[in-house]
């Protein structure tokens, strides 16, 4: 198998009839002139290449990595594994940081680590002796361990007391996070990946899981390809394979999720198919909802987002009058400037149905990475640990007790900084050290441009911890080489809310470090204590921080004081919550429809949908909530920028199945990146004839902000869309150099997935490039989704 899943992507079916268990397939590879009797270890472990979270084991020889094999037992993936998940850790052998960099004289040099951390200290304690603890941040990943953010929300929130921490979830799932919280009253997944098993309708919202979570597809054709196929609605602009095998496929303009789904909670409504008594018993808001869909007709619908009226009523009907439907909603939802309210929208759907807490019937709003349910359980972004609710005082005093700290050191004053505040306080110097870890946003963020100009900027200083150089370490002052998967031993947590414990197979290369090292280093040097004057964070180990940990959810909805090591090492992923009196985990939330919004436990009192105020305590105890779901939405508005004369086309931005967010494992995984090499973009075969544009031809696109080029490719994109893939990292074909500064009111989550461009042909290329074919029923070359992990 030394590439083949790159053209046969999701692998044979295995056709499973309704309410049975999904058959059990073993995918494997390992590298040329390693035969399975040379592997002298299996190490256990999860694919940290998607979100979906696949359970694994690695093979060692000699001390290196020689190969992947999923683990059939595992309730994930039923030891199957996709194209990343099997050739994407390759990347890790290959130009990896090896040794600390310190800027001197305009260069980064190298050094040792006595010198960089010494260099990271000196201007850290001078800017919390100048100007406090709001003079730093930190900006994560959504791909590192459990007990590493835990770590750093530790020293973050009770060492220095800054609110400045956010991660680059700000770009994939910070709208899953407020969409539970608006409507469920904290953050987490009701549903269970194993509802795909027994529902009779699937919803995708956005979401191109036949790219983005290969795995997950494949359960889902082996479902469709079964004598009793669920009938399957897809929402997005793009003709997918999603799109292909859709029931009713609505693809909507580009920034107008919000006017389809007011126009498909109007037809429940309309219909009466609404489940009065779940409605009357568990949910609050639903005459507000009443008034604010009702003028959202199918037709009214149909003249903005482009879609038959008839097909947007076949897709309610479908919702209507199934028995267990199952929605999906992903960054094509996520990254827009109405993002909370469209995506609330579909957990309206569910409770207007009832249609949650039992099987085949819930809700999966995807994750974007693997860890990213760590990043926000854990309080290492923009919120407190174990979805507390930074505004409810009782909650911060535990914390405190928890930690032993004075509660004013807690930041709680006002609302957390999302990361686009924090790279605007970096901008204007108010942030003075900023730490970028695992992530790559001179690629991955809005206005490249911008963002360039605020990490190379003498007004803060830059300190990046990564695997690789990249793009981002390049401006940094300080990098330290980090330690990457299966280098070390940490949990991760995926959509579903499964646990996996990632075992440590290899050394780290050179003088890597894993994070939760390298922070806590940085800790001891400055001294971090609690108000006996013990070390925070209390613990050196990843297992000594995992027990920290589980004291912190301890009573929490994320509770993990059932889980263990060696627990996880024995079965593999286990769902949170686990306890001692669930202690193989929980498969669904809110099966008995008692919601997570009593005033003492909810992690956010809520905002207005359209402007992002905070309700504020008072006002939501008045609502009389008290453990029922919220109903609530707001009108549709138009998007930051709407095409015009000078700018007539509609841009988004999305994934390729073969690459994995900058590149910068994938790009080095022979297999992954023969498969898609460089940047291109599609156009629709209408504007490709109007413009003169053949396949292959090379094309600018330019937008208000800049311009890139790169080849065309003609697709079934929709007519006036323009889709680009946001991998590529050169400033010449970038996408983000055409993407916009603007996000949602309440999520804060960057508006992707919309900007007005011209396309203008620049030269004849020289033909369509070759490109892999699946077994699917059609052609397949390297391409993106709608969406965004």
């Amino acid at each position: 198998m030394s590439g083949e899943r790159v053209a046969d992507i999701w692998g044979p079916r295995t056709p499973f009839p309704s309410g049975a268990s999904w058959p059990r397939r073993v995918d494997q590879y390992l590298v040329d002139g390693v035969a399975e009797a040379d592997v002298q270890e299996w190490v256990r472990g999860a694919c940290l290449l998607c979100s979906n979270g696949c359970g694994l084991e690695v093979a060692v020889r000699d001390g290196r990595m020689v190969g992947v094999r999923g683990r059939a037992e595992d309730r994930v993936n039923h030891g199957r594994l996709g194209p990343k998940g099997l050739y994407g850790w390759q990347g890790q052998q290959h130009d990896r940081l090896t040794t600390p960099l310190i800027r001197e004289g305009g260069r980064l040099v190298e050094t040792d680590w006595e010198t960089a951390m010494a260099a990271v200290v000196e201007r850290s304690r001078s800017l919390l002796e100048t100007k406090g603890p709001l003079s730093h941040a930190f900006y994560t990943s959504g791909q590192l361990m459990l007990e590493e953010y835990y770590t750093l929300c530790v020293i973050g929130k009770a060492g220095i007391g800054t609110p400045h921490m956010d991660g680059n979830t700000r770009l994939c799932t910070a709208t899953a996070a407020s969409a539970f919280q608006e409507s469920f009253g904290s953050d987490g997944q009701p549903g269970s990946y194993t509802d795909v098993d027994s529902c009779d309708a699937l919803f995708l919202f956005g979401h191109n899981v036949a790219e983005t979570q290969t795995v997950l597809w494949t359960r889902m054709l082996d479902r469709l390809d079964a004598g009793d196929p669920p009938r399957l609605v897809c929402v997005d602009p793009r003709r997918t394979k999603v799109a292909e095998r859709a029931t009713v496929h609505l693809p909507v303009r580009n920034g107008t999720n919000l006017a389809v789904m007011n126009a498909l909670v109007h037809e429940l409504i309309a219909r009466g198919w609404v489940n009065e008594d779940y409605v009357r018993t568990h949910t609050v808001g639903f005459d507000e909802l009443d008034r604010l869909t009702r003028d959202a007709t199918p037709e009214w619908a149909a003249e903005i987002c482009g879609v038959p009226a008839r097909d947007i009523r076949a897709a309610a009907e479908i919702f209507g009058t199934s028995e267990r439907v199952v929605s999906t909603c992903s960054m094509g939802f996520y990254q827009s400037h109405q993002a909370t309210a469209a995506s609330c929208q579909v957990n309206n759907l569910h409770l207007l149905r009832g249609m949650l807490g039992r099987p085949g019937a819930g809700i999966l709003q995807m994750n974007g990475q693997p860890s990213a349910e760590n990043n926000r359980e854990a309080g290492c972004g923009p919120a407190l640990p174990g979805f507390r609710n930074w505004d409810n005082p009782d909650h911060v005093r535990e914390l405190a007790e928890l930690w032993n700290v004075d509660p004013l050191v807690i930041p709680h004053w006002s609302a957390p900084t999302d990361a686009n505040a924090i790279l605007r306080f970096a901008e204007q110097g108010s942030i003075g050290f900023l730490w970028i870890a695992g992530t790559n946003p001179a690629v991955s963020q809005t206005d490249l441009a911008r963002i360039r100009r605020i990490l190379s900027g003498d007004q803060c200083f830059v300190v990046v911890s990564d695997g690789y150089r990249t793009e981002t370490t390049e401006l940094a002052d300080v990098v330290l080489p980090a330690a990457l998967w299966a280098e070390k031993t940490g949990t991760f947590t995926n959509v579903d809310r499964t646990v996996h414990l990632q075992e440590k197979a290899v050394e780290p290369p050179g003088q890597a470090r894993g994070d939760q090292a390298i922070w806590t280093d940085y800790a001891r040097r400055m001294g971090f204590a609690d108000k006996d004057g013990h070390p925070l964070p209390a613990w050196d180990t990843s297992e000594q921080a995992f027990e920290a940990w589980k004291a912190a959810s301890a009573g929490r909805p994320c509770d993990y004081s059932g889980l263990t090591y060696q627990k996880l090492h024995d079965v593999g992923g286990v769902q949170w919550p686990c306890t001692s009196e669930a202690p193989n985990g929980t498969e669904r939330l809110f099966t008995d429809g008692v919601f997570n919004t009593a005033v003492e436990k909810c992690e956010t009192y809520g905002h207005h949908l359209a402007t992002g105020a905070p309700v504020g305590e008072t006002a939501y105890r008045a609502r009389g909530v008290d453990g029922r779901a919220i109903l609530k939405t707001t009108a549709y508005d138009h998007p930051y920028e709407e095409p015009d004369a000078t700018y007539p086309m509609r841009l988004t931005t999305g994934r390729t199945v073969y690459h994995w967010h900058t590149r910068t494992k994938t790009k080095r995984s022979r297999q992954l990146n023969e498969a898609a090499p460089a940047m291109w973009v599609e156009i629709s075969a209408p504007d490709a004839q109007r413009l003169g544009i053949a396949e292959g031809d090379i094309v600018r696109v330019a937008s208000r902000r800049g311009s890139i080029e790169a080849p065309a490719r003609i697709s079934d994109v929709r007519e006036g869309v323009i889709f680009a893939p946001w991998h590529y990292g050169d400033p010449e074909s970038a996408a983000n150099e055409l993407t916009l500064n603007g996000w949602d009111p309440v999520s804060k989550q960057p508006e992707l997935k919309v900007a007005a461009v011209s396309v203008t042909l620049i030269r004849p290329g020289d033909g369509p490039a070759p490109a892999p074919t699946t077994t699917a029923s059609a052609p397949v070359r390297p391409f993106a989704d709608t969406g965004r992990e």
